[in-house]
């Protein structure tokens, strides 16, 4: 009767250490995340998309065939 009452209890605390491991990646997966943001931000930095450069005009010139 002892030997089942360990392997139950064994079972338990592999059960416990795996559901707080899952637990504790998913809160530092979820801190790290960053914010999402606004829809109506007049942040100019978050919304430069392309710019046609120097390097970008020789890459464009060089591929022409």
């Amino acid at each position: 009767m002892s030997e089942k009452k360990t392997v139950l209890s064994r079972r338990n605390f592999l059960l416990t250490m795996g559901a707080g491991g899952a637990a504790t990646a998913a809160a530092i997966v979820g801190k790290n995340a960053p914010a999402p943001a606004a829809a109506g931000s007049k942040d100019k930095r978050a919304t430069r998309g392309y710019q046609a450069s120097e390097h970008v005009s020789n890459y464009y010139r060089t591929t022409k065939v």
